[in-house]
């Protein structure tokens, strides 16, 4: 979320945000940690991530106390978590069965 509006970062400017988060909260460790972006909405600043079940509380620990870019306000939201990429396809609480 940038509440304040402003130039929207894009894929390669997100990702870098997520190792730069990661390597000030944990370090080169932390910056070395495998993340992937598979997905990313620059219009709803949504983006699905991929991370090692080891390392997703690294992950979310540093997208979680992260608080600027590029020098305004920001913040991260998680909506869902799972061990599945399938299960980030949808919601099954909308799911219509006929």
């Amino acid at each position: 979320e940038l509440p304040d509006g402003g130039v929207r970062p894009n894929a390669a400017q997100f990702k870098q945000l997520v190792v730069t988060a990661l390597r000030e909260l944990h370090g080169e460790v932390g910056a070395a940690l495998p993340v992937d972006v598979l997905t990313y909405e620059e219009k709803t600043l949504s983006a699905i991530l991929r991370v090692i079940s080891s390392g997703l509380v690294k992950l979310w620990s540093a997208l979680t106390l992260l608080g600027f870019y590029q020098n305004r306000r920001c913040a991260f939201r998680v909506l869902q978590t799972s061990p599945f990429l399938l299960a980030l396809s949808g919601n099954s609480r909308e799911l219509v069965l006929d």
